[in-house]
């Protein structure tokens, strides 16, 4: 088979009817002339007719001919894809408890807001409040009991014993300050019968002071209110005044003082009371201030805190 070039054309409308196809076409004007009638295209360079390839040297390969065309590959039947599932969404990081991922929105002023003179914006941080609610509660479970429980464990139990000397006060063992250390002790018992042991002696000193002290020791739960009681019971039999509160300076101990007379002589009562013993006093010669004190010294030497 020739080239190309040299096979009758065939007519792809050859045997078509197409008469049909002339219709009228509407006259144009005339084109205007793109170039002056002076001017001219150039003439293009002659052309020769494509003769085949040239042949090859001697001594080179033949040029093969063109591949014949793949057969066609067998299609089997058309298996329909598999649904793809959608992708899992990303999980998202767990927030603790009482932290937030993001600022909130800070607040805008209106359009045409203008701040008072002198107004000058401050930020206000936040301040986290779970640290102080945190130690509140810690000291509220933790602090309160220790607070309250510190003076009842630390006054509670103890033993009373009457010391033969105390500073300058000796003590009397002849038979009528026996005989009434014996019966204000039975007083004691008879009025307070919790108490866990009971005391009373009366002491003196080379100048003739004289003093009687009595009480005894067991668990008081509300020692101020003991003490505001024991005065009140002392009072018809002293004649007492009004009674005073005394600072101890211990905390869980409560002291009251009041002014009276006895046999004709004027005395200061004073009562001390606190978790774990009561101790009165009945002091002659003596201001309310030094019977104070001195009831201090002798409860300290007579009643001892068995945890001290």
């Amino acid at each position: 088979m020739g080239p190309p070039e040299h096979q009758t054309p065939v007519d792809p409308w050859a045997g078509v009817d197409t008469g049909g196809w002339d219709l009228p076409s509407a006259e144009l004007p005339p084109l205007p002339p793109t170039m002056p009638p002076t001017m001219s295209y150039p003439t293009p360079p002659d052309t020769r007719q494509w003769s085949g390839p040239p042949a090859s040297p001697a001594g080179s390969h033949p040029v093969s001919p063109p591949a014949a065309p793949a057969a066609p590959r067998a299609v089997g039947p058309v298996v329909p894809a598999r649904p793809v599932s959608p992708p899992a969404p990303p999980k998202v990081p767990k927030q603790r408890r009482g932290r937030r991922s993001t600022a909130p929105p800070t607040p805008t002023p209106p359009p045409g807001w203008q701040a008072p003179k002198g107004y000058v914006p401050v930020p206000v941080r936040r301040r986290r409040r779970w640290p102080w609610l945190l130690l509140l509660t810690l000291a509220c479970c933790c602090g309160c009991p220790a607070y309250y429980g510190f003076p009842i464990s630390a006054q509670y139990p103890a033993r009373a014993a009457l010391p033969v000397q105390v500073d300058d006060l000796s003590l009397r063992q002849d038979d009528r300050s026996t005989e009434t250390a014996r019966k204000l002790e039975g007083e004691v018992r008879k009025e307070h019968w919790l108490a866990e042991d009971t005391f009373a002696g009366v002491y003196s000193t080379t100048s003739g002071k004289r003093v009687t002290v009595f009480g005894g020791t067991g668990f008081r739960m509300s020692p101020e209110s003991d003490a505001e009681a024991e005065i009140s019971r002392l009072t018809e039999r002293y004649a007492l005044d009004t009674p005073e509160s005394v600072d101890t300076g211990v905390r869980g101990r409560h002291e009251r003082c009041a002014v009276g007379s006895a046999d004709g002589s004027a005395v200061v009562v004073c009562t001390s009371v606190d978790h774990g013993s009561i101790a009165t006093g009945v002091f002659t010669r003596l201001s309310v201030a030094d019977s104070a004190e001195l009831l201090g010294t002798l409860r300290a030497q007579i009643v001892q805190p068995e945890r001290g």
